[in-house]
This record gives structure tokens, C-alpha cells and sequence, in this order.
């Protein structure tokens, strides 16, 4: 953190395996480390790493931190706008790893904003929105998401 608040661009560098200080908090599960990045800079959720991935994205892959997702929702809402290199979001990244939990507080935060229905039906490189990839898993738990 006093690296940060003595140079706040280093907080945007990427390693050499693409990712910046809050993807690896994200990763390791560093909550209090994540929470402190966003302090610095509400803007480092939407800091693209490899593959254009967010932290936001990775958020959506590891084990529940429900705490951690509404703070970073609550901090940037415009980051659920935020599309991998295959234009996945963070809708689709959360129903391809079957996480009906994140998907919940995802919607809920969306659902808040005018673009609800843009992102919800927004397609993938593949042409698919998230309830296409909820579909061909079978995971009928995600039906509301077209409400």
C-alpha cells in the first residue's frame, strides 16, 4: 500500500503473467488488500489483464466472496459493462463456472441501471448470452435471469 500511495500507477502494472495487484488479491483471496486497492483507485476493478480480463471477472470464477462483489459493484458499477477478448461478461463468466450466487448479486446490481436489459442479452464472440451458455450447461437455476 506505500507503494501505491507513493506512485498510484503501479497499481495498474501487469506482471508478467498479465495481471495486476488486485487480479492477484482476487486470486489469493486477499479481501483486506483488495478492498484497500479499491480505496486507492475505485477504477482498478476495470484494469484489463490477460485474456482482457478484470478482477471483476476473476471475482466471478473463485469461491464465493459475496463481501468483496457488492463492494466492488457498490464502487464501479459500470465494470459488469466490461467484456473479455471473447466479449464474455461478467454475466456469462459467472454462468459458465456455475455460480448462480454471483449471478444473483450480479443482476441485483444491474438491475439498478438502465442497461439491464443490454447487458443482460449481450452475446459472446459465439453469439451467446449468458442464459445460452445457463442452457446448454443445464443449470435451470438461472432462469430469472431474462426477467
Amino acid at each position: 500500500m506505500e507503494i501505491t500511495s507513493l506512485k498510484p500507477s503501479f497499481a495498474r502494472k501487469l506482471n508478467q503473467q498479465g495481471l495486476s495487484p488486485m487480479h492477484l488479491a482476487v486470486l489469493k483471496g486477499q479481501h483486506e488488500m483488495a478492498l484497500r486497492l479499491l480505496e486507492v483507485d475505485k477504477d482498478l476493478v476495470r484494469v484489463r489483464g490477460k485474456n482482457g480480463e478484470t478482477s471483476l471477472h476473476y471475482l466471478c470464477k473463485v469461491e464465493s466472496h459475496h463481501q468483496l462483489l457488492d463492494r466492488f459493484m457498490q464502487a464501479c458499477p459500470e465494470s459488469i459493462r466490461d467484456a473479455t477478448v471473447q466479449n464474455r461478461t461478467a454475466l456469462h463468466i459467472a454462468v459458465e463456472n456455475n455460480r448462480p450466487d454471483v449471478l444473483r448479486v450480479l443482476l441485483r446490481s444491474i438491475g439498478k441501471n438502465d442497461h439491464y436489459q443490454e447487458e443482460v442479452n449481450r452475446q459472446d464472440e459465439d453469439g451467446n448470452t449468458a442464459l445460452h451458455i445457463a442452457a446448454r450447461n443445464n443449470q435451470s437455476q438461472v432462469q430469472f435471469i431474462t426477467l
